[in-house]
């Protein structure tokens, strides 16, 4: 029987870290190893616990939820963080997914929402929520994405390439890739290596952020 997906919960309000490890609780994949209040306290934490998800408040006193998960990101490659926040602001969506977060979930969705989130997650997936979707549908694809440096930069890509790069930003793993493409999973490693050298890319978010800015997969 596999472990539990081991979750670290980060909010400064305690109403919110009970609700949700009410909620985690209630599912025996999933279980509540440590909480914390402050960013500080979450790198701390996340240090000392190395959970496999960290669900992150985005405004929180002393350092912010997003630094707060780059620095986790940075030292605890394992851990996946999940954005968990008040606003729908894309701009948000995307300081966090370049901070190294692997989705992003509105206090307000439904709570089957983060239950399924961090499950993706944990799995290696990405997860935005259908909300916060249908916000940055509206705004995601700006100048800056559609720059000349931009489009020379995907122009660079082999069709191939392109077709594992829109594939990677939907979630899908080297596995489930390889059966779609009908190829092997070692060539859709490859594949991806050569993607993220070519786009100077480091984490599947950051895949995720190009390719929607780019408009290769709906947001």
């Amino acid at each position: 029987m596999r472990a539990p997906v081991r979750v670290l919960i980060v909010d400064d309000h305690e109403v919110v870290r009970v609700g949700v490890r009410t909620l985690v609780d209630r599912h025996p994949d999933l279980t509540v190893v440590g909480e914390a209040a402050s960013g500080s306290e979450a790198v701390d934490a996340a240090r000392h616990l190395q959970p496999d998800v960290v669900v992150m408040d985005i405004s929180l006193p002393g350092i912010s939820g997003i630094e707060a998960t780059r620095q986790i990101c940075r030292e605890l490659p394992a851990t996946a963080v999940l954005g968990l926040t008040i606003h729908d602001d894309p701009h948000l969506l995307f300081r966090l997914l370049d901070a190294g977060a692997s989705g992003y979930v509105l206090k307000q969705a439904a709570a089957e929402d983060l239950v399924l989130a961090i499950r993706q997650v944990a799995a290696g997936r990405v997860f935005l929520s259908p909300r916060t979707a249908a916000v940055v549908a509206h705004d995601v694809v700006d100048e800056a994405g559609r720059s000349a440096a931009g489009r020379a930069l995907l122009h660079g890509l082999t069709a191939r390439e392109r077709d594992v790069l829109v594939l990677l930003a939907e979630g899908l793993t080297t596995r489930e890739i390889a059966q779609r493409l009908r190829i092997s999973p070692k060539t859709v490693q490859s594949h991806r290596e050569h993607i993220m050298t070519k786009l100077n890319l480091h984490r599947r978010a950051a895949l995720v952020r190009y390719a929607i800015r780019r408009g290769l997969i709906p947001p």
